[in-house]
């Protein structure tokens, strides 16, 4: 009598076997999933709020009580909300399509333009610490005994919020350029931190009303802040592409 086993028996366990595994792994994948997709909700909702946010401040226009100082060069004081406007950038992630990131634009503006008189040896090093700044300035020499390079600067600063998800640790990095004085730093949150009262701290930041959003997280990386120095070891920010105005 034969022993051997029905043709077809192998095949069928094998996918039986197989169907009971891909069940666990996707039974495994739904937290995961689920936690993406809460993450991008959450971002979503931060952008909306932000964006009417900006909007109402670029009606109000209210000072910013802020100095903003480059070395003891120039210093731009409570210059006042003038604009901005939010951005941002979505990617596809395993079945779903996420945000890549946020971005958020803003400028401020002082009352008059300030003028500069420097020494002649001192016009290169004025014109790289403005530059590194993103100040926009005038250039000019005064013809005198002394030939003085003479700025005249725009008293206008641009600001920028940056927020980059990562899905998979559940964390945002914040990045904040300018928004209180000139240089960059990089908080990181865990991802169900930014809600409305987080986002009501970082504007309250912005306003120069309370430093409680620096609070909130650490700074990004291990032991520092991701900054951006210039050659002079000085913390600037530089817009390092285009984007689109609303």
């Amino acid at each position: 009598m034969s022993t051997n086993k029905p043709s077809g028996s192998l095949l069928e366990t094998l996918r039986a076997q197989s169907d009971a595994v891909r069940g666990q792994g996707e039974a495994a994948r739904r937290p995961l999933e689920e936690s993406i997709r809460e993450i991008d909700r959450r971002l979503w909702r931060a952008f909306k709020w932000l964006d009417e946010a900006t909007a109402h401040l670029g009606v109000i226009k209210p000072v910013v009580a802020h100095e903003f100082r480059v070395d003891d060069i120039v210093t731009i004081a409570s210059p006042k909300f003038d604009s901005g406007f939010l951005s941002f950038r979505r990617k596809a992630l395993g079945v779903s399509e996420v945000i890549e990131h946020i971005e958020f634009f803003y400028k401020l503006t002082g009352e008059k333009p300030i003028v500069l008189k420097v020494a002649p040896a001192l016009v290169a090093a004025t014109e790289s610490r403005l530059n590194a700044c993103q100040l926009r300035f005038k250039f000019r020499t005064e013809i005198d005994a002394q030939r003085q390079g003479v700025f005249t600067v725009e008293p206008m600063v641009v600001a920028m919020v940056r927020f980059v998800p990562d899905y998979r640790r559940q964390t945002v990095d914040v990045t904040m350029r300018n928004v209180d004085r000139f240089e960059a730093v990089t908080l990181e949150f865990p991802a169900g931190a930014l809600e409305e009262p987080a986002l009501e701290d970082l504007v309250r930041l912005i306003m120069g009303e309370a430093n409680t959003f620096l609070r909130r997280a650490p700074l990004a990386g291990i032991g520092a802040a991701r900054r951006t120095p210039d050659v002079a070891g000085q913390d600037v920010y530089r817009i390092e592409k285009t984007v689109r105005p609303r």
